[in-house]
């Protein structure tokens, strides 16, 4: 009876009151189970920023998803996802709104070999990642490029801003394509044509054009009005089917058209006769007829035998 047994507490411990067991096992049958396989092909990487990200709409979350696992060159438009899926245009232009405006998503304005203006889209599966790169890349601008001893322009290195000979050259203007000429620049023949391009963007907002490019196009449109074009078929024919996302040099498009769209001259006229002149009756002085002459007489035929009986 002399033998203690050491598993006993020495004195009685207090309940643990409530459910705070530190040995008890929660397990909430309800909860999310996953059942998982592991993924040897057809599969895309989505980051956990994106799935549960807080502020974007489960829509914006399921197409955000969508558009990472297309194959690049895949089209993206509004019009191909409303046909692919049962939401409508309207809801899916909200969703890439909500991407675009969280960084999962950028639409950018190419242009194509064959000078078609485009849009392109590009997912961003990391968007703090892009932003950062792009920071990196926009931070010091001169680090990209080596250094070499290069002749400053005028305005350069004083603190000053450069000058407009320097910007060209360092970012040279491609020249406007040539327009056709009148046969007669006559002056109020070049100022129509210049008041028909100064208000065409009345008519079309997207063909603003400077007094330079004005000053360049007015001889193309001066030989349209010269060949008997209406000023209203001319702008026509100038704003017509344009890109709806506008033009990145309204003046170069212009000024092909005007040339590649010439019409033909006019036919030309018979030189121009004037009616014959109708003179007055008047009454013979010989024989009392009537008869048209500019003043009063004998007709043709009183004089004709007066002659004879000379």
């Amino acid at each position: 009876m002399d033998t203690q047994n050491p598993s006993v507490p020495p004195r009685t411990q207090a309940r643990v009151a409530g459910n705070k067991n530190p040995n008890r096992v929660h397990c909430n049958a309800g909860g999310l189970q996953h059942d998982n396989t592991r993924h040897n092909a057809r599969f895309t990487v989505i980051g956990n920023h994106l799935a549960q990200h807080r502020e974007l709409s489960l829509l914006a979350i399921g197409l955000g998803t969508h558009l990472q696992s297309l194959p690049k060159g895949a089209p993206a438009d509004i019009k191909t996802l409303a046909a692919r899926f049962p939401e409508g245009a309207t809801r899916i232009a909200a969703a890439l709104r909500e991407l675009e405006a969280h960084g999962y998503l950028r639409r950018e304005r190419v242009r194509t070999a064959t000078g078609r203006i485009v849009t392109r889209t590009v997912s961003c599966n990391q968007p703090a990642a892009a932003r950062h790169h792009h920071a990196e890349a926009h931070a010091r601008p001169e680090a990209r490029t080596p250094a070499a001893p290069q002749r400053r322009e005028a305005g350069e290195g004083n603190g000053m801003h450069p000058t407009g000979t320097a910007r060209e050259k360092r970012n040279p203007r491609k020249p406007l394509p040539a327009v056709p000429s009148p046969a007669y620049a006559a002056p109020a023949l070049l100022q129509a044509a210049t008041d028909l391009l100064a208000d065409l963007h009345r008519h079309d907002s997207r063909v603003l054009l400077s007094a330079l490019d004005t000053a360049h196009l007015a001889p193309g449109v001066a030989a349209w009005l010269e060949r008997d074009v209406a000023p209203a078929a001319v702008r026509r024919a100038l704003t017509a089917d344009l890109p709806p996302e506008g033009v990145r040099r309204p003046a170069a498009l212009l000024a092909h058209r005007l040339a590649a769209q010439l019409p033909p001259p006019p036919p030309l006229r018979a030189p121009y006769s004037p009616p014959p002149t109708r003179h007055p009756l008047q009454n013979c002085d010989g024989c009392d007829r009537a008869f048209r002459a500019p003043t009063p007489g004998r007709c043709r035929q009183c004089r004709s035998d007066l002659r004879g009986a000379l």
